[in-house]
């Protein structure tokens, strides 16, 4: 007799009982391409044996035979099972340190292959092919200040599997402390009280004072159709009765079809083998018991089979399963030293693992996770992860095929995943008959194999997996006092991959952030051991006593105001405290609080000290204040006072603007100069400033490059709101020009390019807001699709490429989306408004906009022989007998460059060049003979310009693109752009061109300034052409004159900044306020008349900046309110409030208003400018001023 049980694992069981003569057992596990022996042994006497072997290699799965032979002189036998051997893929999770983020913050992750989706499935970051030996791979991503709020997912690709992971984006504020109920979970119908303990605690540990609502709901029971319900009564199921332990759990299984499962078999776990115990005992009757070591190998489930061989050759079993605690092979611990701490002190992480394992860790503040609870790594979503926990059956496709069809019985081997060959008896149900025939032809039929843990059960696990933080506590010896400056707030402070090397430990070095709080911390390792994660540590931050300081953002210079300091004592004693404001050169203070700046303070309470500031200088300032616990002999309360061994001196630095009276302005002057061997080049100009000049400062830039300037400001070429779609465009796409330019003559540093890309990589992300699902995008998000602003788009996503990743899909999505706009004539259909109203002129706007579409598709190096090209080409061509539109004229010349028909291209240059504005060696084109929008112009000579150097420019035409190069950078702002958004981006595609073709890596040149007060030189060489030099000048007005001389071209700005009282002239556009105010209530509410009375039927887009009041906020719910009709977008940038308007109408009149709300009191307050601009012609623009009406005497 024998028997050979065998596990779907690398493990097998043989038995043989009772041989009458010498026996050989073989055990041979067979496939189609080769037999391998794994047991061959021959004995005369009974033996128990189980033996381990090496399952073989398969590329997913694969079913084998199992063949058992035993063999004598006298005896003969054979069985066969069905075995499957299958894969399966390492454990991946996803880790991130946050499961919730503010717009604009750095998200950090731990994975493998990577991509980013936002909410609408754009993908906004992708990592292709990563790799790291220590199996543990970290990225990171910043998000924009302007990201969607939603969800955001990571998808991890390994081969062909994935992996999710969600995270949240949102505008949030911290909870400042935590909230916990306590109370029982079940209560007697017939109780007249619930009782429970409602517990608040600040994130650092002390009670919040403070009234509660508590409110008890029942929760609506809903019964579901389709879903059976198992009661204790029969037919509706079947009763199982368990004792009433506290969340005390019985798991049933439901008669229900599911929509997804997996055959999975037991598989290995950390590289170790299911473990398989076997005791033998041979019993007449009664009760065998056995130990059984319960170790981490075997977590989480123990399945325990018993079967027994009855005297009648008769194989009877049972089988049970056990749970256990959750644990690893792999202890990994953590610990703080001290385990406490003030802010900004030195504090020692020691993590302890297996040697030379790699961990992650982590800590993030408290408040995150009770913002966004249950997002911790734990042990029970690890082992959520594995493929399999424990059996529950035999896989469908090795069962052993029947004899007859019968009622279907599962043998109890079957619950732990184990096959039987025997040659003893094994009861089965008998044959079914139906009319005196058996069935023989049947099966097992059509059923489900559960088991307890699939992958479809734990994804959403593995989904909602965030970093978690962890925590400890206590007292650590004394230490020196500190003296604790707060200014390191962060949300993550910890995350890092720490080597604990040989020795199994590594102390880490850390500096406490300065929130008061506790941070969570925890840690996961990797070593050949296999995975461990350390018990959640924390550590507490927490200063004694601490002061917080409350000034307003920004007030106007001759204004003062009330500087308020409160300190808060934490401890159960009194201290005394002093409480010293930093002097400053910037400011004086005027004491207000008597004797109180050195006094007691007793247990848990706070007191207020004030002084009036009154700040003497301009700009930005810091305010500092110091709060002392000081040793004394005193007594507070009839108590003596104590002094804190750790955080007796804690600062508070804040800043505070000071700005000048009136309406800011700037003006530049800008030089090109290029001199040539021995002869120096002069220049001269005479500087004057209106008189009614309040303040103001001068300038003086110089750089080798003509992109120098634009290159020190790659972030912000303009001072101008970026809050659409064309706008964020416009800060993209300069970058790109310059990167190329660079590139192109090898002048690009790894500092440049980190710089830059970070830019136009959250270009991308914010782009991705204005986009819609059919590839077109809008100016803000709504609304029908852009055709201009998506050829734009298309565009420059297209030259992006080559510097950071953009999804493909959006590329081609837009370029389908424009090619259903194109008409039979070949010409596109305009969908939205042209950006520049100023563009339009004699020829339609059709042909102006088929030019600019026609040019992102050649500029994205799509054939003239396209289809949509070619159709667009022959619509242009008809257009060019009406040459009245000068901009359209421009543009054209640079498609047909670009297509490469010059015929076209040379009249459309020529009848340019009889319109031409030639000057002094300057040239350039404008809209009209009297048109005198700067923006405009910059645009068209641009576009000149491009059409002269983009097909093979010779010497002569060098020359001529060099005089309209000296008057577009004479156009410059002080930041390296120019007036408007259009302009810029095609004027820095068009400098960008000429400084490549004109580039020469050698040459050097001196550059001299002389000012009626002095001289600056600046020299100019190899080393240095990139390099912004900036001088502040002493005087600003008079006679300058500049010399350059050497062989290397030399950019000069002079600028002057400076205020004058806000002008009243008259424009096309106006803006009137009336101010109203509750006076007891200290909150006004001005209402804003706007109005255009131009030449155009309606305005282009128009800003309204209104500067708030020194020591106002505005309310929210106000700002809501003022997105009404013809407003897009509402934001507050700082101490200004920014209305986007899509047009005015002319001349009809566009009511505003705006709540807001007196947080500090200002004394002298000033009155704020109000001003509205048009943005593509920002010339054309209004001032107007208000104040806060319940200013009696200009004081308050």
């Amino acid at each position: 007799l024998y028997v050979c049980m065998f596990l779907s694992k690398t493990k097998f069981c043989a038995s043989l009982l009772q041989p009458n003569e010498t026996l050989v057992m073989t055990v041979t596990l067979m496939s189609q391409e080769k037999n391998t022996t794994l047991l061959q042994k021959t004995s005369s006497e009974a033996f128990h044996s189980c033996e381990q072997f090496q399952a073989p290699l398969v590329q997913n799965e694969m079913v084998q035979t199992l063949e058992v032979k035993v063999r004598g002189n006298t005896y003969y036998s054979k069985e066969v099972r069905k075995v499957k051997i299958k894969v399966y893929q390492p454990v991946t999770f996803i880790q991130t340190d946050k499961p919730i983020y503010l717009p604009g913050q750095t998200g950090n992750s731990e994975q493998i292959f990577y991509d980013l989706q936002n909410m609408v499935d754009n993908r906004i970051g992708q990592w292709l092919n990563q790799t790291s030996n220590g199996k543990i791979l970290q990225l990171s991503y910043s998000l924009n200040s302007e990201a969607r709020e939603g969800s955001y997912s990571v998808i991890v690709s390994i081969g062909e599997s994935k992996l999710y992971h969600s995270f949240k984006v949102e505008k949030y504020v911290l909870p400042k402390f935590d909230v916990k109920i306590d109370s029982s979970d079940e209560s007697n119908i017939e109780q007249e009280e619930i009782k429970a303990e409602v517990c608040a605690k600040y994130t650092y540990g002390q009670p919040v004072p403070g009234s509660v609502n508590v409110k008890v709901c029942r929760p609506l029971q809903r019964y579901f159709y389709g879903t059976p319900v198992i009661t204790t009564e029969h037919p509706g199921g079947v009763p199982e009765f368990i004792s009433p332990c506290y969340k005390e759990t019985k798991q049933v299984q439901l008669p229900w079809r599911p929509s997804h499962f997996s055959l999975l078999k037991l598989c290995e776990y950390k590289g170790r083998p299911y473990m398989c115990y076997t005791p033998v005992v041979s019993v007449n009757e009664g009760e065998v018991s056995f130990k059984l070591k319960v170790s981490a190998e075997i977590a989480p489930e123990v399945q325990i089979v018993a079967y027994t061989i009855l005297p009648s050759e008769t194989v009877i079993a049972h089988s049970a399963d056990f749970s256990t605690e959750k644990c690893f092979s792999h202890k990994v611990s953590l610990e703080f030293s001290p385990s406490s701490a003030v802010p900004g002190e030195e504090t020692t992480l020691q993590v302890t693992a297996q040697p030379d394992s790699l961990c992650g860790v982590s800590a993030v503040d408290q408040s995150v996770l009770i913002k966004e609870p249950g997002k911790t790594l734990e042990t029970a979503k690890i082992f959520g992860l594995l493929p399999v926990r424990k059996a529950t059956s035999i896989p469908h496709d090795i069962q052993e095929p029947v004899e007859c069809l019968h009622v279907w019985m599962r043998p109890r081997r079957y619950n732990v995943g184990l096959k039987m060959a025997t040659n003893l008896f094994i009861r089965v149900p008998s044959c079914l008959k139906f009319k005196g025939r058996e069935y023989h032809q049947g099966h097992y039929g059509d059923f489900f194999l559960l088991y307890q843990v699939t992958h479809s059960e734990y994804l959403p696990a593995l989904k909602q997996l965030p970093v978690s933080l962890l925590g400890g506590s206590g007292f650590s010896p004394q230490l020196p006092p500190i003296e604790t400056v707060r200014t390191f707030f962060p949300e993550t402070w910890i995350w890092d991959l720490v080597e604990v090397g040989e020795s199994g430990t590594k102390d880490v070095s850390l500096t406490v952030p300065d929130t008061i709080t506790t941070w969570e911390t925890e840690a996961f390792c990797l070593s050949p051991l296999g995975f461990g994660l350390a018990p959640r540590k924390e550590i507490k931050v927490f200063q004694p006593f601490f002061l917080e300081l409350s000034l307003p953002y920004s007030i106007i210079r001759g204004e003062h105001f009330e500087l308020k300091a409160t300190t808060f004592n934490y401890l159960s004693s009194c201290i005394m405290v002093t409480v010293t404001p930093t002097p400053s050169l910037d400011y004086t203070l005027t004491p207000l609080s008597g004797d109180q700046y050195t006094s007691c303070l007793c247990g848990n309470e706070r007191k207020t000290l004030s002084w009036t500031m009154a700040p003497s200088a301009l700009g930005v300032m810091n305010v500092s204040v110091r709060a002392e616990a000081l040793a004394s002999q005193a007594s507070c309360d009839n108590e003596i006072v104590s002094v804190p061994d750790r955080g007796r001196i804690d600062v508070v630095t804040r800043s505070l603007i000071v700005k000048a009276e009136g309406t800011e302005m700037t003006k530049t002057y800008n030089w090109l100069l290029c001199p040539k061997g021995q002869y120096a080049l002069t220049e001269e100009t005479d500087v004057q400033l209106p008189d009614n000049m309040i303040d103001g400062s001068a300038r003086c830039f110089h750089a080798g490059d003509i992109l120098g300037r634009a290159l020190n400001n790659l972030d912000g070429l303009l001072r101008m709101p970026y809050g659409c779609g064309e706008q964020n465009m416009a800060l993209l796409a300069p970058n790109i020009y310059i990167l190329q330019y660079l590139k192109n003559t090898q002048q690009l540093t790894p500092a440049i390019k980190e710089k830059a890309t970070n830019f136009l990589t959250s270009g991308y992300q914010r782009q991705l807001n204005y986009k819609h699902q059919n590839g077109a995008y809008s100016t803000f998000g709504s609304g029908a699709g852009n055709t201009w602003l998506t050829a734009f788009v298309l565009r420059s996503f297209a030259k992006a490429q080559s510097f950071i990743y953009i999804d493909p899909t959006n590329i081609e999505e837009s370029k389908t989306w424009l090619k259903r706009k194109q008409r039979e004539n070949g010409c596109f259909e305009q969908s939205g408004k042209l950006f520049n109203n100023r563009m339009k002129g004699g020829v339609s706007d059709e042909v102006t906009l088929s030019a600019y579409i026609t040019a992102g598709f050649l500029e994205m190096n799509t054939p003239v022989k396209d289809p949509v090209v070619n159709q667009s080409l022959s619509c242009l061509k008809e257009s060019i007998s009406d040459l009245s539109n000068t901009y359209t004229t421009a543009l054209l010349a640079y498609v047909f460059t670009l297509a490469g028909d010059m015929e076209t291209r040379a009249h459309l240059l020529k009848h340019l060049d009889t319109v031409a504005l030639n000057q002094g060696g300057f040239l350039h084109w404008s809209q009209t003979a009297t048109e005198t929008s700067a923006s405009l112009s910059v645009e068209i000579s641009s576009y000149v310009l491009l059409a002269k150097l983009s097909a093979s420019p010779t010497a002569e035409d060098l020359g001529y693109a060099a005089r309209i190069v000296r008057w577009i950078t004479g156009q410059q702002n002080y930041y390296g752009g120019f007036s408007s958004t259009q302009d810029t981006v095609v004027a820095l595609q068009a400098l960008a061109l000429y400084s490549s073709l004109v580039f020469s890596p050698g040459g050097s040149s001196t550059v001299t300034v002389q000012s009626p007060s002095g001289q600056l030189t600046f020299g100019v060489n190899q080393d240095n052409k990139l390099l912004y030099q900036e001088e502040v000048l002493k005087d600003m007005t008079g006679k300058y004159s500049l010399v350059v001389q050497g062989n290397a071209c030399a950019s000069v700005q002079i600028s002057l900044h400076y205020n004058i009282p806000t002008p009243a002239d008259v424009t096309t556009l106006s803006v009137e306020v009336k101010p109203e105010a509750d006076c007891t209530g200290k909150s006004q509410r001005p209402k804003l008349t706007l109005k255009y009375s131009g030449k155009e039927n309606t305005t282009n887009m128009v800003i309204l900046d209104i500067k708030i009041l020194s020591g106002f906020v505005p309310d929210p719910e106000s700002l809501k309110r003022v997105s009404a009709l013809l407003v897009d977008r509402v934001e507050q940038k700082e101490d200004h409030v920014l209305v986007y308007i899509q047009e005015l109408p002319k001349d009809i009149p566009i009511n505003h208003s705006l709540e807001l709300i007196q947080e500090l009191p200002v004394q002298n307050l000033k009155p704020a400018v109000v001003k509205i601009y048009d943005y593509y012609q920002p010339s054309d623009q209004a001032e107007t001023e208000y104040i806060f009406p319940c200013v009696a005497g200009n004081n308050l």
